[in-house]
Order: C-alpha cells, then sequence, then structure tokens
C-alpha cells in the first residue's frame, strides 16, 4: 500500500509527513484503525538522564496517534535498562545502577507531558514500567515458558545481531536476550492493555516482528508492527547531536535558547522535511512556504525552531529567545550577553592569572580539543566581544571577566556568555 491508499487518518498523515519505514502488515493495520481505537507503545530505555533530538521522532509518533483518536502507551524500561539493547551500537552499553535507572526514569517523564495528555479517558496517554512484569519471574520460569518460541537461528538474522558479528564485536549473551524481554513486553502489554501495536525506529524491526509473533503464538490475535525511518540530516548525521554535545529535550541539561539555535540553523535542505517531522503544521502549508534563498528560508527556519521550542520548552521561552536573537544576531548589542545560553571557565584553565585563547572556545562548547579550536580561529570564525581572534597562541588575562560575564562567538549564529568559575 502507499500514502495515497490508506484510509485511516493515522495512517495517512504519517505516510504524507515521511514517517514511515516498515510495517507488518499495512492493509490489516489500516483496517484496524478504521474500525476502533488502537492501543500502541513505544519502549524507552532509560539509558541518559534526558532524552534527545533523536528520541523526537518516537515521541511525535505517540502524539499523532492520540491526535487521530488512539491510546498511546509509553513503556519505561526499567528491566531492559538493566540489559541493554545491542540494536544500533557495535558496543556494550554502560550498565547502570537501580539507583540511576529510577532517577533517569523520573526525569524522562517530565518530556512525554509536555506532547501528550495523560488522564484515564480511553485515549489518553499511560507510563507502564516492564520491571513490574519482570521482577517476580525467575529466569528458568522464563526460559521455560519463552525460551521454545525463539529459535537461535532466527535471532542470528536480526540486523542488531548480525551487524555486531560482522564487524567482529562481541555480542555479550546479557544482550542476546533483549528481544526476548522486549517481545514479552509486547505479550504483556496487549495482556494488561489490549496493546495491538508497536511504534519504534527502524533499527527495532527485529525486536518488533518477534514480539508480534509471541502475541500471535501465546493469544491468537494479531498484532502489528509500524516503524519509522532513521532520522539523518542532510549531510548524513545521525539526529541528536551537535558540535557542543547531545541536543536535550531537558531544559535541565540543555539552555532552551541553544535547543533553538541547533533548528534555526539546520542545513537549508532540510527545513521542509523537519517541519513534516515535527510539528504539527498541516503539510499543505508547510509545502506551500516560500522557499528561495535569503529571506524566505530564513523565515522558515524561524518557523521550524520556534516551533519546535514552543512544543518542547512552551511558549514563554520564545519572547526572551527572540530578544536574544535581535541583540546578538542583528547588531543591536555587538557584546550583548542578555538572554544567551551560560558557560563556565573552570579555574583549572587558569595558569598565572591568564587563560589560552583555546581554552576559552573549549569551555564555551564550541571545540572538543586544542586543534579544533585553533582551526575555528584560523578559519575567521571565532570571536571574544564581538572582536575576530587571529592568534591561536594568544592569552588572556582574568580581567577580561572582571565586569561579569564574555560573550563567545563561533561563526555568525552560535554564541554563548562565559563566566568565570566561582
Amino acid at each position: 500500500m502507499t500514502e495515497h491508499s490508506f484510509k485511516s487518518p493515522f495512517l495517512k498523515d504519517v505516510a504524507e509527513r515521511g514517517y514511515i519505514h516498515q510495517c507488518t502488515d499495512f492493509e490489516a493495520l489500516d483496517n484496524a484503525l478504521q474500525k476502533e481505537p488502537v492501543t500502541a507503545y513505544i519502549g524507552f530505555d532509560a539509558t541518559a538522564p534526558s532524552l534527545h533530538v533523536g528520541n523526537l521522532i518516537q515521541i511525535m509518533w505517540l502524539r499523532k496517534l492520540q491526535q487521530y483518536g488512539h491510546k498511546p502507551l509509553i513503556i519505561m524500561g526499567g528491566a531492559t535498562t538493566r540489559i541493554g539493547d545491542p540494536s544500533g551500537r557495535d558496543e556494550s552499553r554502560q550498565l547502570l545502577s537501580d539507583e540511576k535507572i529510577e532517577e533517569n526514569m523520573r526525569n524522562l517523564q517530565k518530556v512525554f507531558e509536555k506532547f501528550l495528555t495523560f488522564g484515564d479517558g480511553p485515549t489518553d496517554a499511560k507510563i507502564l514500567n516492564n520491571y513490574d512484569w519482570f521482577k517476580d519471574i525467575s529466569y528458568i520460569d522464563l526460559l521455560r515458558t519463552y525460551g521454545p518460541h525463539f529459535t537461535i537461528n532466527r535471532m542470528l538474522t536480526m540486523d542488531s545481531v548480525r551487524q555486531r558479528l560482522d564487524r567482529e564485536q562481541p555480542l555479550t549473551f546479557l544482550e542476546f536476550n533483549y528481544t526476548i524481554l522486549q517481545s514479552v513486553d509486547f505479550l504483556e502489554l496487549y495482556r494488561r492493555e489490549k496493546c495491538t501495536l508497536q511504534l519504534g525506529g527502524s533499527e527495532q524491526w527485529g525486536n518488533i516482528i518477534n514480539g508480534a509473533d509471541l502475541v500471535r503464538r501465546f493469544t491468537g490475535a494479531q498484532a502489528f508492527g509500524l516503524t519509522s525511518t532513521l532520522i539523518t540530516t542532510a549531510d548524513g548525521k545521525k539526529m541528536g547531536k551537535s558540535m557542543g554535545g547531545a541536543v536535550w529535550l531537558d531544559e535541565d541539561f540543555l539552555p532552551p535558547f541553544d535547543f533553538w539555535q541547533y533548528w534555526r540553523n539546520v542545513d537549508d535542505r532540510d527545513v521542509i522535511r523537519f517541519l513534516k517531522l515535527f510539528t504539527d503544521i498541516p503539510v499543505a502549508e508547510i509545502e506551500a512556504l516560500p522557499m528561495a534563498e535569503g529571506a524566505d528560508i530564513n523565515a522558515a527556519k524561524t518557523l521550524l525552531a520556534d516551533t519546535i521550542t514552543q512544543s518542547t520548552h512552551g511558549e514563554d521561552v520564545l519572547a526572551e529567545i527572540h530578544v536574544a536573537v535581535l541583540a546578538n544576531f542583528q547588531g543591536t548589542s555587538g557584546d550583548s550577553v542578555d538572554g544567551l545560553p551560560e558557560k563556565t571557565l573552570p579555574r583549572g584553565m587558569i595558569q598565572e592569572g591568564q587563560v589560552h585563547v583555546t581554552d576559552i572556545f573549549m569551555a564555551s562548547g564550541f571545540a572538543s580539543s586544542k586543534g579544533e579550536a585553533r582551526r575555528l580561529i584560523k578559519g575567521g570564525g571565532a570571536r571574544i566581544q564581538g572582536e575576530t581572534v587571529q592568534d591561536t597562541e594568544a592569552l588572556y588575562p582574568m580581567s577580561l571577566f572582571a565586569e561579569g560575564p564574555v560573550k563567545v562567538s563561533s561563526g555568525k549564529k552560535r554564541h554563548v556568555a562565559l563566566k568565570l568559575e566561582d
């Protein structure tokens, strides 16, 4: 089936926006979505204290599902995080303590509340923890109950396993169990919530079809899997990273101004695609946007940044961001630090009352090494207090910070307020 032949509003919209990669049975799922509200889930392991923009497509899956009258479930991986998903990775994930997993799960839940409506209604979102059904299952019971339904032959064909082995990277027995646990998740959610659809990224395809098969084997019911393509930028990079590190969705880990800048600075080729994927703006309106170079493309980028920032951080932050943009990008205040994200210069970088210029740009998050900082300077994109830096070995006195934070810039669009560590 194609996007033009779908009849259910949910599938028609997400297909037109470019979400869909694979489905276990397009026609049967399309029919099911037309008959009654469908309950669907996505699992999120608590491997980090925040979600990042690479997770945003999964959140938008659930948001779209709810907008079209279906019920989204969020499964927190209280159990599966303790094992680690090998999908899309060349090495094992770091194992976290139980306390850290619990802390991470609490942080992640704050993000979902900004995108979804929670409650007790038929289409209200719900958060569950898979530790609740795994904590009382012994390993022997797990093996006897579910082990006979998984063959090593089939598991070796899964991309997450085959790619690791092809690259001669070790795959631990612990990780090899992950697909079994994720499959049991699907079965438990069918039993508890009548959940018949699992959504996820394309790297989850093997886990998803195993789960749908387990539901069929134990209950006779048809369950579905639907995946999105791996979202990359126009230059082929995976979503979720910037020069300064991960682009977190939680303002405690990335200031809203930095988050806004990430979207405002996307490649011109990505603007229309990202507006379709990450906003609720109707597709017809997006495609009608003027996209000529100059003012038109910049207006579209601002629309993208404003819309996603408002969804993620609330409308209140936009006014402050726009003031900072006006002051720092349009030249109304060349060395103003008002509204800029703050960074801290560690006192350990200070030697005999001076700080090396490369340390300033490393502390600002614009370079990960002295060599990278020197390349930035040689390229003419490094500025301090509005003045272009030309000497890659310059030393700055501590008096630079006498009146407070200093404006440090990388290019014309990236700025921070660098303050001295207390």
